[in-house]
């Protein structure tokens, strides 16, 4: 394996555009004389330079593109030339982000080896610190190659070796979610830092990777046919992410596999049928069932949701980690945007109408919404709207009504900064 690039020497003066070209070819070079990477292989050394060129649409064969969790080099370019600008929204968003708790440089972690999360009222231990430190671990890094900032690149890094110094498992019923909430965001800050900065030591890059196959990995890819469709749709989210800094092939399928098999049983199209698509591997088998897994909905249209009559917040993490796995997959060459386009762009039209004030009818959730939901739609919308140029007036008023509120930011979960990564920037 060959040695690092120093990329972030690299990182300011008058020339930084060339030297970054001259990385890219010699990185391009590199990758054809390397062998393949094992599926189980240790982590690469910190800042090991990946070809950023845009990858084919479809299953890649060779080396994963890093960094390649939710956001790629290209669109991380355009987002530091943007949040430095005046342009809105992303002066804006950056100006959230970097004012933020998450962004202060006196953030301190608070690790702890067993991460139990109960589902009942009872207090847990250390599930909203878990998130929030994976949160801040994430929020760092995109600082550090904002700002070329060495002091949030150590912050960052500080955070994520707190946590792989200590934590060893996920306890009670909410095991899975609570490893799914902050598994995806470490990946997303854990990518950052491994290929854009040259002074994690590889020791802690194997230890963050350790602990994301053994502790994380696990419990996200386990599956939960049975739960709510967001509870799958994150944990495939989580396992995505973390397949692609392991670079592991077999778990990058296996999240592919399930994001076929699971957004079509979350949101419903009429040619499923009269009813909606059953989760595969669950026990909800009868017509009655199925109608009691939709909370009680007896009549099924385009673009709703299992968890609909249930309250749009949830429907919004769906929508967040259905985007999420896309748009990670799209930077690696599986373009599954274009599988679930249909039933996307009805879900985004048929909850935001609603949440726009529309009236709402007798036969859908006995005339009752509630229609709160967090910043979960810029990921899909930028690919919708900016790649593909499909107009979802209501969809895109909902975004724009969320940035002028000032909420272009975070759920405190798995979403955070997606105004300000992903709003028209298609990469």
């Amino acid at each position: 394996m060959p040695g690092p690039c120093r990329i972030s020497s690299f990182r300011t003066g008058p020339s930084r555009t060339g030297l970054l070209i001259r990385i890219s070819l010699a990185a391009a070079l590199l990758a054809l004389l390397t062998p393949l990477i094992p599926v189980n292989a240790p982590a690469a050394p910190a800042g090991t330079a990946i070809p950023v060129a845009a990858p084919p649409r479809h299953l890649m064969a060779g080396r994963f593109t890093h960094p390649g969790v939710l956001v790629s080099r290209e669109q991380l370019e355009e987002v530091r030339v943007r949040a430095t600008g005046r342009a809105e929204p992303w002066r804006s968003a950056f100006r959230s982000m970097r004012d933020s708790a998450y962004g202060s440089l006196s953030y301190t972690a608070a690790p702890t080896s067993v991460v139990s999360c109960p589902t009942d009222s009872r207090p847990g231990r250390g599930c909203v610190e878990e998130r929030k430190d994976a949160i801040a671990a994430y929020t760092h890094a995109l600082l550090w190659y904002i700002t070329d900032d060495r002091a949030h690149a150590r912050k960052a890094v500080q955070i994520m070796d707190a946590w792989s110094a200590v934590v060893d498992d996920h306890t009670e019923g909410n095991a899975a979610l609570q490893a799914a909430w902050a598994g995806t965001s470490w990946a997303r800050a854990a990518e950052i830092m491994r290929y854009t900065y040259d002074d994690w030591p590889p020791g802690r890059v194997r230890r963050f990777a350790t602990m994301l196959r053994t502790v994380y990995l696990p419990r996200v890819a386990a599956g939960a046919p049975d739960h709510n469709g967001n509870w799958e749709l994150t944990m495939t989210d989580a396992t995505m992410a973390i397949a692609v800094f392991l670079d592991d092939h077999a778990a990058f399928e296996d999240a592919v596999d399930r994001f076929r098999a699971r957004v079509p049983a979350y949101f419903y199209l009429s040619t499923d049928g009269r009813l909606p698509r059953r989760p595969p591997g669950s026990r909800i088998g009868t017509a009655a069932e199925v109608r009691a897994y939709w909370f009680g909905q007896r009549r099924f249209v385009d673009g709703l949701a299992q968890e609909t009559c249930r309250n749009f917040t949830h429907v919004g993490y769906g929508l967040a980690a259905t985007g999420h796995i896309a748009e990670t997959a799209w930077h690696q060459g599986v373009d599954l945007y274009a599988e679930a386009g249909r039933r996307l762009r009805a879900a985004l039209a048929f909850h935001a109408g609603y949440q726009l004030g529309d009236a709402v009818p007798s036969w859908l959730c006995d005339g009752r919404l509630s229609t709160r939901m967090g910043p979960d739609t810029e990921v899909l919308l930028n690919h919708l709207t900016g790649r593909e140029g499909v107009a979802i007036p209501d969809a895109q008023r909902v975004a724009e009504l969320r940035r002028q509120a000032g909420r272009p930011g975070t759920d405190g979960l798995f979403v955070a900064w997606e105004t300000l990564t992903h709003a028209g920037n298609p990469g």
